[in-house]
């Protein structure tokens, strides 16, 4: 009787804690920065023990992969997928990746990743090198592979699908990055959608295959 007296009377599930963990993880490394979290300040933050955050993960590199694993890399994956199969009008599909990654992006908790990445890379290039490959390197395929198809197919000019995925992807990272750690948009606010609309309609224009003074 006494025993059972003595019993928490909730007890979190074990397979919630890895994403208590990286909840909380998420929040030390976009307030302290990745170098000066500590896993017993990701631990105290989660309400935890050290020593069960080891029970989930081998170190805080770990931690970090699995954030971008849970939150960003689906999306490129799922991104390459549609790029590899999908039969959509190469038009649509582009507008279609690129309002799924302006949603992504307008998160803070998943713009939070990519900022920690830049803060970080020149101490820590294992988290930029990651980050390439499980989520960059992947996105940059599939929109090259779904321009090279608008190209072919006449949808598109000829132009360098590798050198035109560069220059639409730096400006959508930059709006939102700029957005949140120089507030660039506080005198002038610009909505996500605004933003979104013109880009995708200079980035439209610039594929077209109607030529100036037609």
């Amino acid at each position: 009787m006494g025993t059972a007296e003595t019993k928490p009377k909730w007890r979190r599930r074990a397979d919630e804690r890895p994403d208590e963990v990286l909840d909380a993880a998420l929040k030390m490394f976009a307030r302290k920065g990745f170098a000066s979290t500590k896993v017993e300040d990701i631990a105290r933050e989660a309400g935890l023990s050290k020593g069960a955050i080891y029970r989930y993960f081998s170190s805080k590199e770990d931690i970090f992969e699995s954030l971008v694993n849970r939150a960003i890399a689906p999306i490129a994956d799922r991104t390459l997928e549609l790029a590899v199969s999908s039969h959509e009008d190469p038009e649509k599909l582009l507008r279609a990746v690129f309002s799924v990654a302006a949603a992504r992006l307008s998160d803070p908790e998943t713009l939070a990743l990519p900022r920690i990445v830049l803060q970080e890379a020149g101490r820590f290039p294992e988290l930029a090198e990651l980050y390439r490959r499980q989520v960059i390197d992947k996105g940059i395929a599939a929109l090259e592979m779904i321009v090279q198809r608008g190209v072919e197919s006449g949808h598109f000019r000829a132009v360098n699908p590798h050198l035109a995925i560069r220059n639409v992807m730096g400006p959508m990272l930059a709006h939102f990055i700029l957005g949140q750690l120089f507030g660039i948009d506080r005198e002038a606010p610009v909505s996500n959608e605004e933003f979104l609309q013109s880009h995708l309609d200079i980035l439209m224009n610039g594929l077209s295959t109607t030529k100036e003074g037609a």
